[in-house]
């Protein structure tokens, strides 16, 4: 029942939200002053699960449940927000607030659980992803995260990499291009393999666009201009949270180039690691990042610990909020990149 606390983040955001004034900013101040805060003082966990816990943490289907309910909670504060914002004249301070809050749900409990749920073996937990991913603009992240990414982590070829030394604001233009330029290059392989057209059922880049058009065009047509303007920048800086923690997530690691001409195999040294609790639970133990890219079909609640994986000294949000200041981040990471994968 711990996971339940990932709701906290929605339910501050949608307390700001409704009383607006300073309040408004409340997601932006519990996400990355108050978690961080906390992920400081408290201690890590490192510890693993036996064989019998891991079995009755599969079969325990609350662990499912718990991320399905993200769905209706995600589009409810969505419409919430925007007849708040259409039906009660808000300053621009409050407008902003209100667009950062909305967008930091839109990432943590939107792509983050699509991201989760995009990996499942179930057909509907798949879709639940994509429905997830829609309010970021983002369902072509689907194709070339599960196609692209898992495949090209830690090399030249994968656009959601940070390379050594760069920047959390060059590695944004680098990632958001480069990640919907693959997917649709991605599509097209896909779709000459099964040699099926451009627009058929299971081409998904061509209705991702449908949908993300239809999206933004049905808000626009029964909510006007500002409920447009709200979903539209409520979504950009959902995706820009995600590909933060694509940053961070990746940052300076490399694979080798074999003599092959082909890169090493992903292992548990690629991804940087969080034991930091709080953040574990808030992100659905997405910070035990390199057990997941080890073996991408593990669901959240059986991630492990590896000792070998590079470990992050802050929790992911306290490392989010490092990155916005790049002197800092490089202070604090360069060191700790391992030395061979610095050339």
């Amino acid at each position: 029942m711990k996971y339940v606390l990932a709701y906290s983040i929605p339910v501050i955001s949608l307390l700001g939200i409704h009383y607006q004034g300073v309040l408004s900013y409340s997601g932006v101040l519990f996400a990355f002053v108050l978690i961080p805060f906390f992920e400081i003082i408290l201690p890590t966990n490192e510890d693993n699960y036996s064989e019998e816990d891991v079995k009755n943490r599969l079969k325990n289907k609350l662990f499912d449940f718990l991320l399905y309910l993200n769905i209706p909670i995600v589009y409810g504060i969505l419409f919430f927000t925007i007849w708040k914002i259409t039906h009660n004249h808000l300053s621009v301070f409050e407008l902003i607030g209100t667009t950062l809050s909305l967008g930091i749900v839109l990432g943590a409990n939107g792509i983050n659980v699509a991201h989760e749920l995009g990996h499942r073996e179930k057909l509907y937990e798949r879709i639940f992803g994509k429905i997830l991913l829609i309010p970021s603009h983002y369902t072509h992240f689907f194709i070339e995260h599960n196609h692209g990414h898992h495949l090209h982590v830690s090399t030249p070829n994968d656009p959601s990499t940070a390379k050594y030394n760069q920047s959390l604001y060059t590695f944004w233009w680098q990632t958001v291009s480069g990640t919907y330029i693959k997917a649709w290059e991605i599509q097209k392989k896909l779709n000459q393999i099964e040699n099926r057209p451009f627009y058929a059922i299971k081409s998904d880049m061509f209705w991702f666009t449908i949908i993300q058009i239809s999206y933004l065009a049905t808000i626009y047509f029964f909510f006007g201009l500002n409920g447009f303007l709200l979903a539209l920048f409520a979504g950009i800086v959902g995706f820009l949270l995600l590909e933060t923690i694509n940053y961070i997530e990746h940052y300076g690691l490399k694979r080798n180039l074999l003599p092959s001409g082909r890169f090493e195999r992903v292992t548990e040294k690629h991804s940087w690691n969080s034991n930091h609790i709080l953040g574990r639970i808030m992100l659905y133990e997405l910070t035990r990042h390199s057990d997941h890219h080890f073996k991408s079909q593990k669901k959240y609640q059986i991630l492990e610990y590896h000792d070998i994986s590079p470990q992050m000294p802050y929790g992911y949000p306290t490392s989010m909020v490092i990155s916005f200041i790049p002197p800092l981040w490089f202070a604090v990471m360069n060191k700790r990149v391992p030395q061979e994968m610095k050339a």
